[in-house]
């Protein structure tokens, strides 16, 4: 029997990066256009972030809800776990993360600031304009097929980091416990990512 230290972290995975892209790619299939509509909502979230309107302070957690219990359910829940057990649990967490924003929304709209009084943060806007046009087109730069663009609001990683972009932008001192799963989950995606590089 082989000594334990002689093991690499990708010894552990339960899926090969092939058939983790193909699942993604098949997703992305069977959800098209979805991932055009999803790009502008988070354009539209972004706008009404840079415009200061005072609906943003509701609406931004309200869609954002709405976007994560959609990739917890669809993506985890429905097509993850079929290769990977721990995706049930990652679902969970984004359903809980989902019930949190919405929670901030219904606790925002009935005390929503006026906009002189908002102020927004430009590197956390940044933050989120990247997660929203930039981050699909990496996996294009870096030779793969479009097919497999990771999209806001349809896949894990630009979803979360979009959320802390928004959040960070709106009011990150009054939502600290919103950031905590988004974090969390990055830091999944990123170990994730990394093992299949590895692999």
């Amino acid at each position: 029997m082989s000594e334990w230290w002689t093991y690499r972290l990708g010894d552990f995975l339960m899926f090969s990066p092939r058939t983790y892209w193909r699942l993604v790619e098949l997703y992305n299939r069977q959800l098209w256009p979805a991932q055009l509509a999803a790009a502008l909502a988070g354009v539209a979230l972004l706008w009404l972030v840079l415009a200061r309107r005072a609906a943003a302070a509701w609406l931004v957690p309200a869609a954002l809800a709405l976007a994560w219990l959609w990739v917890g359910w669809a993506f985890h829940w429905q097509r993850y776990a079929t290769i990977n057990w721990g995706a049930h649990g990652l679902a969970v967490a984004w359903a809980a993360e989902a019930a949190l924003l919405g929670l901030a929304a219904w606790r925002q709209a009935a005390a929503t600031v006026p906009p002189s009084q908002r102020t927004t943060r430009p590197a956390a806007l940044l933050l989120a304009l990247a997660a929203v046009v930039v981050y699909p087109f990496l996996r294009v730069v870096a030779g793969a097929p479009l097919a497999q663009a990771e999209v806001f609001g349809l896949m894990p990683e630009p979803t979360a980091l979009a959320t802390l972009g928004l959040l960070a932008a709106l009011r990150p001192r009054r939502w600290p416990w919103l950031i905590v799963l988004p974090i969390a989950s990055l830091l999944v995606g990123a170990a994730t990512a990394w093992v299949l590089a590895a692999a």
